[in-house]
């Protein structure tokens, strides 16, 4: 399996999330790829994220997750052996598991979404089922299901972080169809959110 690519995520991390500023993919002469909001002359470059100003988040976003139970204040430590066993089984690194858990979930184990996706990784009753998930708030297979639908979508995108994350929001289908991350406000935040979060991890 290909490992996730990490090229330049400081870069794109500079962005800050309120801020007016488009993200580029760039490739150079000698093909390396590198992601950037501040376009280098003398490269081919693809706009993946065009950022502007904008109101208020739209009603048609993703509805917030809401559990049904009481979150445990010692919850983000209680699936480290999970996320470790997800990470070695997929070629993961553990920081960016964590980060998509915080982002879908905060670490609650039986949240349900306004859609219907459920639990740590927020997993749709269609992909916990491609995914081999029988008991979708069961941390264990939660957490593998979800990885191994990052691992797919990573293989998909040629191991490209940004357009991995972007379709675990918005769907592949989206992603293929924009050629990038799909010009929904929703998805951009959620990118630069689980980016953020990897990032951070990575540093603890």
């Amino acid at each position: 399996m290909r490992p996730l690519s990490l090229l330049a995520l400081a870069l794109v991390l500079l962005v800050p999330l309120g801020a007016r500023a488009d993200m580029y993919r760039c490739t150079d002469s000698s093909g390396g790829l590198t992601f950037t909001n501040i376009r280098p002359a003398g490269q081919r470059c693809v706009v993946i994220v065009h950022e502007t100003r904008r109101p208020a988040p739209s009603a048609a976003a993703r509805p917030r997750s809401a559990s049904t139970g009481t979150a445990n204040p010692d919850r983000y430590a209680l699936y480290n052996a999970h996320i470790r066993e997800a990470a070695r089984l997929y070629q993961l690194p553990e920081a960016f598991l964590r980060a998509v858990i915080k982002v879908e979930s905060d670490f609650v184990s039986d949240v349900v979404s306004g859609d219907g996706a459920m639990g740590l990784m927020q997993l749709m009753p269609r992909t916990a089922a491609s995914m081999g998930v029988t008991a979708p708030f069961d941390p264990r297979q939660n957490i593998l299901g979800g990885a191994r639908y990052l691992r797919v979508l990573a293989n998909q995108f040629n191991g490209d972080l940004v357009l991995t994350v972007a379709a675990y929001n918005a769907g592949e289908g989206a992603v293929a169809r924009y050629r990038g991350v799909p010009p929904y406000d929703e998805t951009r935040r959620y990118v630069r959110r689980v980016l953020s979060f990897y990032y951070a991890f990575r540093r603890t």
